[in-house]
């Protein structure tokens, strides 16, 4: 087995774990879940588990640090004479296509959004999630500068925006009413952004 694939099977691994973590925990809170369970329910032994993340809050944060660094990889690949609102724009997609359930392209389900409103109110998940933001971030800053040779504050704003602007569309895709896929909220705040966020008529 070479490199790449070891390295492939561990990726996986981390995912179903994340993914287990997630259900398990959406659809039966956040404390009746043990880490027994989501290993169980990944078909992970509980070590093998551990091997991956010290906790349940570490574990479904993973999943947001997956697919930010899915969006940072594929904007580091974007063509380099391509604007960069326009490569962002597409980047976002590859974070959506992580999903299990459409990659946000479909409308969210009731029973689903209320397991996931429960769960991040967890305060231990919300520092791991706020962690994840943070690594996703500073890595981002550096694609943004290598994609615009610039340094300063110019890339961390940009990453900064792109991190605000996916807070802004999980908090609608939280609450909006009817519900929305979260692709066209978060492409809706990218529009806004990069119109100059002028305010609504």
């Amino acid at each position: 087995m070479t490199e790449g694939l070891r390295e492939r099977k561990k990726r996986e691994t981390r995912i179903a774990l994340s993914w287990a973590a997630i259900r398990l925990v959406v659809e039966h809170g956040y404390g009746a879940v043990r880490l027994e369970d989501i290993a169980a329910e990944a078909g992970v032994s509980l070590r093998t588990f551990r091997n991956y993340f010290s906790s349940k809050a570490e574990a479904i944060a993973a999943r947001q640090v997956e697919r930010g660094l899915a969006v940072n990889a594929a904007l580091r690949e974007r063509p380099a004479d391509e604007p960069l609102w326009d490569a962002v724009r597409v980047a976002v997609g590859a974070g959506f296509e992580l999903g299990e359930t459409g990659g946000g392209l479909q409308l969210p389900d009731e029973k689903w959004l209320a397991g996931v409103r429960l769960m991040v109110t967890e305060p231990a998940l919300q520092g791991a999630l706020a962690g994840a933001q943070a690594a996703v971030t500073e890595e981002l800053t550096a694609v943004v500068a290598e994609r615009t040779g610039t340094t300063g504050i110019y890339p961390r704003l940009v990453a900064e925006v792109i991190g605000a602007a996916q807070l802004a569309a999980t908090h609608e895709w939280l609450h909006a009413d009817p519900p929305r896929p979260m692709f066209e909220l978060f492409h809706e705040v990218l529009d806004r952004i990069t119109a100059g966020l002028p305010e609504p008529s």
